[in-house]
């Protein structure tokens, strides 16, 4: 068996020499590129956090009571933000959740039209079908290595490896979506003569949109998922004191933590979820 490891295929080789060579190359890129994702999070984050919180508290619960109408979770919304004023993690909570929103939009603009594509391409959907799993399954903390050369320390490389890793799911879930849309209804647009730019925004998007939003709100909670792994190449927000915590065997802050990122996925959940029909 000595012969099979003698002979290693250099895959490992050839990924590294390929971001060694993109490092080499196009290292301006790479630099545009993380200048300008992180002038716009640390802009939108020093902009949500000038603003009071009780502001912003204030905001979410009216928003939270208008999409909904429901008592529960208009008082879950301003009582759950109130606890992480109280555990003094509101700058942490709002750099988590600029990080998520910017992760989760650049998922659903990308996801959403692949997807759409996929659904009308049978043989792109099924090339597509491996290229996710792998995304899927492989380690998050392999996504660093190359994102971390390539765009330095900082929130970027949590960013983009945020969204190679929750980019499947908006991709899979609008496909799904849009094959499922019954074929009478197809048919019964063709009828009327409209043009396939028509039929997706008249028929297939509305018809699909309950299986899209699902794929929104999963691309949400794989998104918070990766806050703490973010955190270890140098992205702000609650998957610091995490790691802190981790580091110094602090249980109290690792918890309080803990907590507030469970808060922010329910929230953040609930607040996206199509609304109940009555």
């Amino acid at each position: 068996m000595e012969w099979l490891s003698d002979t290693k295929i250099p895959i490992g080789k050839t990924i590294s020499r390929f971001v060694d060579f993109l490092n080499d190359h196009a290292s301006g890129f790479f630099d545009a590129i993380a200048d300008s994702l992180g002038w716009m999070i640390d802009g939108s984050t020093d902009l949500l956090l000038a603003v009071p919180p009780l502001a912003v508290i204030g905001v979410l619960t009216v928003a939270a009571w208008v999409l909904h109408r429901r008592v529960g979770l208009t008082l879950f919304t301003a009582l759950s933000l109130l606890l992480i004023i109280n555990l003094g993690l509101w700058e942490e909570t709002v750099q988590t959740l600029i990080l998520v929103l910017y992760a989760t939009l650049f998922c659903m603009l990308i996801g959403v039209p692949l997807g759409i594509y996929a659904a009308h391409h049978p043989k792109v959907n099924s090339a597509l079908r491996p290229v996710l799993d792998l995304m899927q399954t492989i380690p998050t903390f392999v996504y660093l290595i190359p994102t971390l050369i390539l765009f330095g320390l900082g929130v970027v490389p949590g960013l983009i490896s945020t969204i190679v890793f929750a980019l499947a799911a908006p991709v899979r879930l609008t496909s799904l979506g849009i094959s499922e849309v019954p074929q009478n209804l197809i048919e019964a647009g063709d009828s009327f003569g409209c043009t396939p730019l028509q039929r997706l925004w008249r028929i297939e998007l509305p018809h699909a949109m309950p299986t899209i939003l699902a794929g929104l709100t999963q691309c949400i909670m794989l998104s918070l998922s990766m806050v703490v792994i973010a955190a270890l190449v140098g992205a702000d927000g609650l998957g610091k004191p995490v790691v802190r915590a981790l580091n110094t065997v602090n249980i109290e802050k690792g918890f309080e933590a803990g907590l507030a990122i469970v808060i922010v996925a329910i929230l953040l959940d609930r607040l996206c979820r199509q609304r109940a029909r009555s």
